[in-house]
């Protein structure tokens, strides 16, 4: 029998501050790509809600190819398993301010260091949301939002008219898996909520096999733009309220939005295949 292929493997809480809070990410630097099979395989395994895969990356366009995997689907778009393969890249090229990754469907990414406080402000495309009637949706929530609105890329948002309501959503996570691969970002004002926060959401992906997700920094893609308008300003700073939770800071760049967030790594290691 032939000796175990060690690839190694980071386990990083993404948009944290301390172990067991943010959104676990597992990474995974690779010299080339393994089918995709194996990569499915794997992130199943690591049963995390992204495993990221990294490859470098030969076009010049980029430091690094990446892909991220659910335990059951390959993504378009993640951003916390993004930060969390910045921190693994720069905490072992301390020389370096930034890193940017080439993916198959998000364009160009990048994460780069954020001044003196350990952070990082990684860039992500804009979605902004249009309004859409979702019945179904609003009735395996649970609760009358306030709208509801849609993104082509698979992002519904549901807005409420305060924090209070977030939090106390319970979902009908079999009526929003029939919905397929979609992210159901649930908002509302931060006013009164115990995070100080300007912006409360809950973010559920059960068609990808992630009831909620911790802290999804790809639901801040549609919810930037949404609240920059609403908000009147640029900037702000966003809570999830997951059981895990996670402060995002939140700014509307153009057609891009620049999140910031801190990284806590809690194991390194090697993955025996």
């Amino acid at each position: 029998m032939s000796a175990a292929r060690r690839l190694p493997i980071s386990r990083v809480d993404a948009f944290a501050d301390r172990p067991f809070t943010g959104n676990p990410a597992a990474v995974m630097p690779l010299e080339e790509w393994l089918d995709d099979t194996t990569l499915l395989a794997i992130a199943a395994e690591n049963n995390l809600s992204e495993t990221a895969f990294l490859v470098p990356d030969e076009s010049g366009e980029a430091d690094y190819e990446l892909r991220w995997f659910t335990p059951t689907v390959e993504v378009t778009l993640c951003g916390h398993a993004t930060l969390a393969s910045g921190h693994v890249l720069l905490s072992a090229a301390q020389w370096r301010s930034d890193m940017r990754f080439r993916t198959r469907k998000a364009g160009i990414l990048r994460v780069a260091r954020n001044g003196e406080d350990d952070g990082y402000r990684m860039v992500l495309p804009a979605y902004p949301p249009a309004p859409k009637a979702m019945p179904d949706v609003v009735r395996a929530l649970g609760r009358e939002p306030v709208e509801t609105l849609w993104h082509a890329g698979g992002y519904a948002l549901i807005v409420y008219p305060d924090a209070a309501s977030v939090r106390a959503l319970a979902p009908d996570f079999r009526a929003l898996r029939e919905g397929g691969d979609v992210l159901y970002i649930a908002t509302a004002p931060g006013v009164g909520d115990p995070s100080g926060a300007d912006v409360v959401s809950r973010a559920f992906a059960p068609g990808a096999g992630i009831d909620e997700d911790p802290v999804t920094g790809s639901a801040h893609s549609v919810l930037t733009p949404f609240w920059a308008a609403r908000l009147g300003r640029d900037a702000f700073a966003a809570y999830q309220a997951s059981a895990r939770s996670g402060h995002v800071g939140c700014r509307l760049d153009g057609d891009m939005v620049e999140l910031t967030g801190t990284c806590v790594t809690t194991l390194v290691g090697d993955f025996l295949l």
